[in-house]
């Protein structure tokens, strides 16, 4: 579960340099990384705590083949408990890597904004923030603060209809959630989406 090809349509692989997380908001209900974590326990030893992998940091600087790496698909690289000298490695690793495209995800914009004027912010290194809900919109004003290349939104699971403000933003993913007790989308709002974008 460190890094793997992934059936996720908007990204080719992913990379964990941190695992576990904790629940902040609504599209957290059903976390599908909390789920992995109880179906693979020999893999997850700490569960769905927040966990360190040192050991995985260099993996990215031995694949060739240049791809879309999602960083912390099962976890968030934001998280108040990452140790800023251990996300400093991680950005340091993604700036030596430049035939790779990294894309990180938060929900945590807060902790994003307080952060980033500390990290170096090189163009193959994409920052997304998730929105599932209006009530969340206000993370897109925290991620236009912040100097990436790219800034996109995550919109999924998709809870509710959305009126975005998308200056600054150059990606929208959007899409339901998945899972067993999954809350359903509606088409309008994917298409007002669309639409807006």
């Amino acid at each position: 579960m460190s890094s793997t090809h992934t059936g996720i349509e908007w990204t080719d692989k992913t990379w964990n340099p941190t695992t576990g997380c904790n629940k902040v908001s609504p599209g957290c209900k059903h976390c599908y990384a909390e789920t992995i974590t109880k179906r693979f326990k020999s893999n997850f030893p700490n569960g769905f705590s927040f966990t360190l992998h040192p050991a995985r940091l260099n993996e990215p600087l031995k694949w060739k083949k240049p791809s879309r790496v999602f960083v912390n698909s099962m976890s968030d690289l934001f998280h108040e408990q990452m140790p800023i000298n251990f996300l400093l490695e991680v950005f340091s690793v993604m700036e030596r890597a430049p035939q790779h495209i990294f894309q990180i995800l938060t929900k945590r914009h807060e902790r994003l904004v307080e952060l980033a004027p500390l990290l170096p912010w090189p163009d193959n290194v994409w920052m997304g923030v998730s929105v599932e809900t209006q009530k969340y919109t206000h993370r897109i004003d925290y991620l236009r603060r912040v100097p990436a290349a790219v800034r996109f939104l995550s919109c999924e699971p998709l809870l509710g209809p959305l009126e975005l403000n998308l200056e600054g933003i150059h990606w929208v993913i959007t899409g339901g959630e998945s899972g067993l007790k999954h809350r359903p989308i509606k088409a309008e709002w994917v298409i007002s989406i669309r639409d807006q974008c």
